[in-house]
């Protein structure tokens, strides 16, 4: 079950009924009037650039020869460039040198909004438990998704001049 699929109230543990709320049909408490939202979720994800390549991981519950950009959720009380720093250091053991903004991209998908950054980054490359492997790639030779994050690696891309080469999506 998603945290988006609320069949019960969390306030009061009445049973949900769908209704227009806000102008949208969307999950209501009859008795408190507690009402499900259901906004996207922001999460932050890094185009790591380390020693000149791109470093692409592979979480470790996805199918080998998957690899996408280190991502991660904000915190409370934190900031999305504090995150992507946090994420990058948490996940791959590197030092992030810097944090710019490439962009915001909405994942409709997962019910995410995206908040995308180009980290540069140095120190001796160590996975976490959520991947388990890593490749360095030239940025000339990036192949690309076409939704989500690999929407903000192609807009980096072709900020530095690259040419755009998307997969087919599975």
């Amino acid at each position: 079950m998603n945290p988006g699929d609320y069949r019960f109230c969390p306030t009061c543990a009445t049973p949900l009924v769908r209704g227009v709320h806000g102008e949208r049909e969307r999950s209501a408490c009859p008795a408190c009037g507690w009402v499900h939202w259901d906004n996207p979720v922001p999460v932050v994800a890094a185009v790591i650039e380390y020693d000149g390549k791109v470093l692409l991981a592979r979480n470790a519950a996805w199918p080998a020869g998957r690899f996408a950009l280190v991502t991660g959720f904000l915190e409370r009380d934190e900031t999305p460039r504090a995150a992507v720093i946090r994420e990058v250091k948490e996940e791959t053991n590197l030092d992030a040198l810097d944090a710019r903004l490439i962009g915001v991209y909405e994942f409709a998908l997962r019910n995410q909004v995206i908040i995308a950054y180009h980290v540069p980054a140095v120190g001796a490359v160590k996975l976490n438990e959520e991947l388990v492997e890593y490749r360095l790639i030239e940025p000339s030779r990036v192949k690309t998704w076409p939704r989500g994050t690999g929407l903000a690696l192609a807009d980096w891309l072709r900020a530095r001049g690259h040419e755009v080469h998307f997969l087919p999506l599975p």
